[in-house]
């Protein structure tokens, strides 16, 4: 067994669904280089280090005096109530942890747990279902709507050891509810711990959830999340990306658009300076017919960055109707930067509108002699394209508020990039 199995194993207290959950994952190990989900993101440095079970943390309530409320927090994998306020939830809306939900007297509170991955490269999202302590649980009722975004904070805190944690979320939006939720995943200050989260979306019919998650964690971090969502009729959801953070990132995005008329827009931006090596997988899958995917994704890669996309669409039997489309391009700003994008489009339909397409260039050459011939210096020159290549995701953010904080987080991105 490798290190990081044996030290995160060595945290585990749950129960038999749990402990089988485990038990797969030590069995299987980690995705070697031949395993086809993997082969972009060889995890041999990582399986070589330990991490102990997090500790609770404290940081600067300054840190987030930018994020409004309501604001839930969570330092190093706990739930922090004296940095949350969530006084301005109304009562449609039911907001809990984890560990309140497993609590809870109703079973239907945390069925979501109770999901098992069958699949061996799932190591990640077995080890969170082995070993998930805390997490938002948030719930919408009918026809409800949050007048103003929630804030989900995720902090990571220097502590005296490289530390581990795991979170499980859970966002359901009943029939006609309309939210906006925010993710922000920061730093308190440099560390090397990891965090792995899964993120569970529903959304009912007719309902609208807009998902913004801005990844900025320190730059030895190690960072894995997945969300697997479900969309039912006449559903929207849209999310907005943002891989700004950490040494090692993954982020898988799976959307079953289960119900007729569904709509998916899903944007993002990679951005991988240093060593910095980020990984974003989409796997949208139309199964209800006139459903409909809008994909438009943006990497950066320099110094001796690495950034790795795969964007897949599977358009199922019986999916007629379907409008899918995936926009991929990228900017290599390095001759030592990597960007590895793999679009695919499976169908399986009739009458379906589906396109998909990919690109790894330069910043354009003409544009930047444009430039130069008004008077900017070659450095500003490539700083405005860098920026105008990516700033076009985050024009798509409604609230200003969130819009501002996500601008400055790619404004600071863009200067480590040297852009």
């Amino acid at each position: 067994m490798s290190a990081l199995l044996d030290s995160l194993a060595a945290g585990f207290e749950g129960d038999a669904a749990r402990r089988a959950a485990l038990d797969e994952a030590l069995r299987d190990g980690l995705p070697g280089p031949r395993t086809e989900r993997w082969k972009y993101t060889p995890l041999r440095a990582l399986e070589r280090r330990s991490f102990a079970a997090a500790e609770p943390a404290s940081v600067d309530a300054g840190l987030l005096a930018a994020i409004p409320a309501p604001r839930m927090v969570f330092v190093n994998g706990r739930f922090d109530a004296a940095l949350s306020d969530l006084s301005a939830l109304p009562d449609s809306a039911t907001l809990q942890t984890l560990p309140q939900a497993l609590a809870d007297p109703d079973p239907r509170a945390a069925n979501f747990m109770q999901r098992r991955y069958g699949h061996a490269d799932e190591v990640f999202a077995r080890l969170n279902a082995a070993l998930a302590g805390d997490g938002a649980v948030l719930r919408l009722a009918e026809n409800a709507r949050l007048a103003a975004p929630l804030h989900l904070v995720f902090v990571g805190a220097p502590a005296a050891s490289d530390q581990a944690w795991h979170l499980r979320h859970f966002i359901e939006l009943r029939r006609g509810a309309e939210a906006t939720v925010v993710e922000h995943h920061l730093a308190a200050g440099e560390h090397a711990h990891l965090g792995n989260a899964i993120v569970h979306v529903h959304v009912a019919a007719g309902a609208r959830l807009q998902h913004l998650r801005l990844q900025d964690e320190s730059a030895r971090a190690t960072a894995f999340a997945r969300t697997d969502a479900v969309l039912a009729r006449e559903a929207v959801y849209q999310r907005i990306d943002l891989e700004l953070g950490a040494g090692l990132s993954r982020h898988e995005l799976n959307v079953r658009l289960e119900g007729e008329r569904a709509m998916l827009q899903a944007d993002g931006v990679l951005l991988a300076e240093g060593r910095r090596h980020v990984d974003t997988r989409l796997g949208i899958d139309h199964i209800a017919r006139d459903s409909a995917c809008a994909l438009n994704w943006r990497g950066l890669a320099g110094q001796r960055g690495k950034a790795v996309f795969h964007g897949g669409i599977l358009i199922r039997q019986g999916a007629d109707g379907t409008a899918a489309s995936l926009s991929n391009k990228n900017l290599l700003l390095s001759r030592d930067a990597e960007i590895d994008t793999q679009p695919v489009l499976e169908i399986h339909a009739d009458e379906v509108q589906a396109a998909h397409g990919a690109t790894v260039g330069q910043l354009d050459a003409t544009a930047l002699f444009y430039l130069r011939s008004r008077g900017l210096p070659e450095a500003d020159a490539r700083a405005l394209l860098t920026g105008a290549f990516c700033r076009e995701i985050v024009a798509g953010i409604d609230d200003d508020a969130t819009r501002t904080l996500c601008d400055a987080a790619l404004e600071r991105a863009l200067a480590r990039l040297g852009a």
